[in-house]
């Protein structure tokens, strides 16, 4: 226990001989992850892998995606419904934008806020809602890529983490190597400037996951503007926003992942395709109303003699019927009650009518008969 809770206060922040904010701030969230993949590597140990193997190493970092991104899961479906209803409701938005277009006052101002208020409270959703899920797990995987890219630095200085992940096994982690041949720790720029042995295929590896980790990051931004957006939510400004990330953010991880070590970048892949995967498993059931994915789902579902009822409840096709010849009805039945609405008319045109009605002997609009 001592040794734990020495390993647990050699930050670098401490090592470097000053305070680190950033790194006290993370500290709790490393410390986290590092018992949970000193956990999957203690597991597959006792399985019989052997503890310094590349393969018992890149398998306790999926084995890490796996419980990240399993406690993740309600964030995400909270962002992809948050981030769904501000593009939906991004037409009406511009609407009220282009209301007060031009219009500095005091007074259009506040109109301008009420009205942006008043449409968020109506749809239950604001900016902030969409993007608090995203800055809640910004930190969860800030401690996981310097977990993974601090452990050369850890080995080469002889120390260990945080907590769990001890000097012995930093250095494990730092010896390992993906088919024995490419190190975790090492990234594209280290193994093209170093040449270590077999440099050619660490290098060959580095690029294929790069590209893989590029590509899916695409693909996944790419299943949200393609299948899952209504027409009017094209027409946003949130949209074109979307638009513009689908093809930045795959050049950003051009020029950054060639720093990344194989194991982060084996994370990050994997990470990937299990967002891509949920994301795929909640637009299919869960899809904007009017999408593309909403017209395919009824589709499926048709198939199968069901449909989605006015509530959103999946229900067999003859009580969907009935419900429609019900709402058919209602509407109906109000609109024979509902009493018809006069047409207005301008002053001159009414003058003329009622002029026209003492010539013809029936009642005008200012006067009675014979009058």
């Amino acid at each position: 226990m001592p040794g734990l809770l020495l390993a647990a206060s050699s930050t670098p922040a401490a090592s470097g001989g000053g305070f680190d904010l950033f790194a006290t701030i993370l500290w709790p969230l490393k410390w986290l992850v590092e018992v949970v993949l000193v956990a999957w590597h203690t597991l597959l140990t006792f399985l019989g892998l052997s503890p310094d193997a590349g393969l018992t190493w890149v398998l306790s970092i999926f084995g890490l995606v796996i419980v990240v991104r399993s406690a993740l899961i309600p964030l995400f479906v909270k962002q992809i419904k948050s981030q769904r209803k501000m593009m939906e409701i991004a037409p009406e938005l511009k609407k009220v934008q282009d209301k007060y277009r031009g219009k500095k006052d005091q007074l259009s101002r506040e109109a301008m806020s009420r009205e942006t208020m008043a449409l968020y409270k109506k749809h239950g959703t604001t900016p902030v809602s969409s993007c608090l899920p995203l800055l809640i797990q910004m930190p969860v995987f800030l401690a996981l890529f310097y977990t993974l890219s601090d452990v050369k630095k850890h080995a080469e200085a002889g120390i260990g983490g945080v907590g769990l992940l001890n000097a012995d096994l930093t250095l494990q982690f730092y010896d390992a190597k993906l088919f024995g041949v490419a190190p975790l720790h090492t990234s594209l720029m280290d193994a093209v400037n170093q040449k270590p042995d077999g440099w050619e295929i660490t290098v060959t590896i580095l690029v294929i996951l790069v590209i893989l980790m590029i590509a899916s990051q695409f693909l996944t931004q790419l299943q949200i503007i393609s299948k899952n957006l209504s027409p009017e939510a094209r027409t946003g400004q949130a949209y074109q926003m979307q638009k513009i990330m689908l093809y930045v953010l795959p050049l950003a991880f051009i020029f950054s992942g060639v720093f990344f070590p194989l194991g982060v970048v084996l994370y990050w892949f994997t990470s990937n395709l299990w967002t891509m995967v949920q994301q795929f498993l909640v637009i299919r059931n869960m899809p904007t109303p009017g999408s593309e994915a909403a017209k395919a789902r009824e589709e499926r579902l048709a198939r199968k003699g069901k449909a989605i009822d006015s509530s959103g409840k999946v229900v067999p096709l003859a009580k969907y019927e009935a419900e429609q010849q019900r709402l058919v009805e209602e509407r109906e039945r109000a609109k024979a009650v509902t009493p018809k609405r006069q047409q207005p008319v301008s002053k001159q045109r009414a003058k003329k009518q009622s002029q026209k009605g003492r010539r013809d002997g029936s009642p005008g609009s200012s006067g009675s008969p014979g009058r």
